[in-house]
């Protein structure tokens, strides 16, 4: 069964219970200063769980693109991906354990025809916060799953919770058994031999996590559920690992084809990492030296890397896009229209890269020379990972180069070196997913509010042609990104700050109404990626200076904001502008 196929069946085993299929939301998150991509299907629907009314109702189903850096060094081995696709349901205060139970046991059973015996489950075991849950696993017993296959775990296996703090609670999960012969007799499916694979995960949100570190009950029950759809289709279309599904298989074979050096790692992390550039650069990233951008940087040239390793000519690249975005344009059709841009942005890139190995390797003809004249052959760790830090030059490359020169390098001291870097990087990410994913906190909600209002004021002041091209939100600041040809004029920042603080004043009122939205569109509401909503929105609308669709969360009315002020104004690329603005409350 094709991934196509699998999806398909999703989405319509769900919409014919009630559940209504709302459109991916995109890689790159709207107004959400917490992560840098979408990470997990819930993360676009966290105020809806939190008990905001979603203008489809109480049961959604989607697939989402998700996309996770932490792992970008596991890429290579067989099964770590950075993009994936996750199938979801959510149940947002409507049904619970039982039916999520239900449906999902129908699902892999009736619809995807696993066989009951291949399915075993886990359940919370529970602890001083939440009773063991033996309700799930009494649902387990009656859809169908006997009690030795239902296992019991700690929070580490069975609790789920996005960051630190927000929307949580036990969870169960769904294991497939792949026939592999148990790796002893306590085997099970919290085992990393291999015989077990997850498949499933239904989290029953009823709890939020606090700062303190405490726990209180939402005011309504949610389920959120996902399913990778990747790791599905490999299983059920019986191959090894998810590269030798058709999702990558194309690419795969081409580079087997094209290789002079073949090796099944590079050929991977090409392919891996080649798809999840076409995915960020779809969703409007370009490569920088910040977030977002540098994670694209570094898929890119990691890529670039490996499709050299294999020997293959790396004018070869525009080649594989294009057979890339053949084989994903049935999953994503949108593809077929950014297929240039696509191109633009990863060989532009990858020419920037082969000139970055050019001078990389004039600075390592300088560290031998420097190391030869002191009467050593090895060149030390702390030069390599200069080489890597300053510029971009990668290890491997550096010990290829020795091994040429006659030198040696001590690899176990640079793998050391890098998974020190790799874990402050990883600390730092999780310290950015801290900063918020599930915060719709009260200075956030008027930071959005104060979105609409500059978006407004930046059409009176400046150009009535000016549009948000993109915001980024925390609790103690707002970014807002818009089109212009110039930068801002000092009378064009304080009118604008001005403007913004007369609404803020006039304490206008902040109403919102669903309707249909092409209605919505033709009522004049403004919309960022208008594609990216639903056939019925939500439409936000302030005073009579305002008028948006948006997902919230707002303000009930303007006065409630405090004080605007415009900290800086900047470029952000070409023809993109940048206003940094704080509220504050004056005594």
């Amino acid at each position: 069964m094709k991934a196509i196929e699998i999806r398909e069946k999703y989405l319509n085993f769900f919409e014919k219970h009630g559940h209504k299929i709302i459109p991916s939301a995109p890689l790159i998150p709207e107004n959400d200063s917490s992560v840098l991509f979408t990470t997990a299907g819930m993360q676009p629907l966290v105020p809806y769980l939190l008990g905001e009314k979603h203008p489809e109702g109480t049961r959604l189903t989607d697939y989402q693109k998700c996309l996770r850096t932490n792992d970008i060094d596991e890429v290579g081995d067989n099964r770590h991906l950075t993009y994936f696709e996750m199938l979801g349901n959510w149940s947002l205060g409507d049904y619970f354990k039982e039916e999520s139970i239900q449906m999902s046991y129908d699902f892999l059973t009736q619809e995807l025809n696993i066989p009951s015996e291949k399915i075993s489950v886990t359940c919370f075991a529970g602890d001083e916060d939440c009773p063991r849950d033996e309700i799930t696993a009494n649902c387990w017993k009656r859809a169908g799953i006997p009690e030795e296959r239902i296992y019991f775990y700690g929070k580490d296996d069975n609790w789920w919770i996005a960051g630190e703090t927000g929307p949580c609670g036990a969870d169960t999960e769904m294991f497939y058994d792949t026939g592999k012969e148990p790796c002893g007799p306590d085997c099970q499916p919290s085992c990393d031999c291999g015989k077990y694979v997850e498949i499933w995960n239904n989290v029953f949100m009823e709890f939020y996590r606090n700062e303190d570190g405490s726990y209180s009950k939402l005011k309504q029950h949610n389920v959120d559920t996902g399913m990778g759809l990747e790791r599905i289709a490999f299983i059920l279309q019986g191959k090894e690992t998810p590269f030798d599904i058709e999702i990558f298989e194309p690419v795969m074979s081409k580079l087997q084809e094209l290789s002079k050096n073949d090796n099944i790692e590079s050929r991977r992390i090409a392919t891996e990492h080649l798809r999840a550039s076409i995915m960020i650069s779809a969703d409007g990233e370009r490569p920088s030296n910040v977030d977002r951008g540098y994670i694209l940087r570094r898929l890119i040239r990691r890529m670039t890397r490996h499709i050299s390793k294999l020997g293959v000519d790396l004018n070869c690249l525009s080649d594989l896009i294009d057979l890339n975005i053949d084989t994903l344009k049935e999953l994503y059709p949108y593809l077929e229209q950014k297929r240039e841009l696509i191109k633009e942005v990863i060989v532009g890139e990858k020419d920037k890269f082969i000139k970055t190995l050019a001078r990389g390797e004039k600075e390592f003809n300088k560290v031998i020379d420097r190391i030869k004249s002191q009467g050593k052959d090895i060149i030390d760790s702390k030069s390599i990972f200069k080489l890597y830090e300053t510029y971009g030059f990668p290890p491997e490359v550096t010990k290829d180069l020795a091994t040429e020169n006659g030198m040696k390098v001590d690899m176990n001291e640079i793998n050391e070196l890098f998974k020190e870097h790799q874990n402050k990087s990883r600390a730092g990410s999780e310290q950015k997913f801290k900063g918020g994913l599930s915060s719709s906190g009260e200075m956030e909600t008027k930071y959005h509010t104060a979105t609409h209002l500059l978006n407004a004021a930046l059409k009176i002041i400046v150009n009535k042609d000016c549009h948000q091209r993109g915001s980024n939100i925390t609790s103690e600041r707002m970014r807002f990104d818009f089109n212009c040809d110039h930068k801002l004029t000092p009378e064009e920042k304080q009118a604008t700050e001005d403007l913004v603080n007369k609404w803020i004043d006039d304490d206008l009122v902040v109403s919102h109404t669903e309707m249909e939205k092409q209605k919505a569109i033709d009522s004049g509401a403004e919309c960022m990626f208008v594609e990216r909503y639903p056939d019925i929105v939500t439409v936000y609308t302030i005073g009579e200076v305002s008028k948006e669709i948006c997902g919230g969360p707002h303000v009930n009315r303007t006065s409630e904001l405090g004080h605007f002020k415009i900290k800086k104004e900047e470029a952000s690329s070409a023809g993109i502008r940048r206003i940094k603005a704080v509220l504050v409350h004056e005594n």
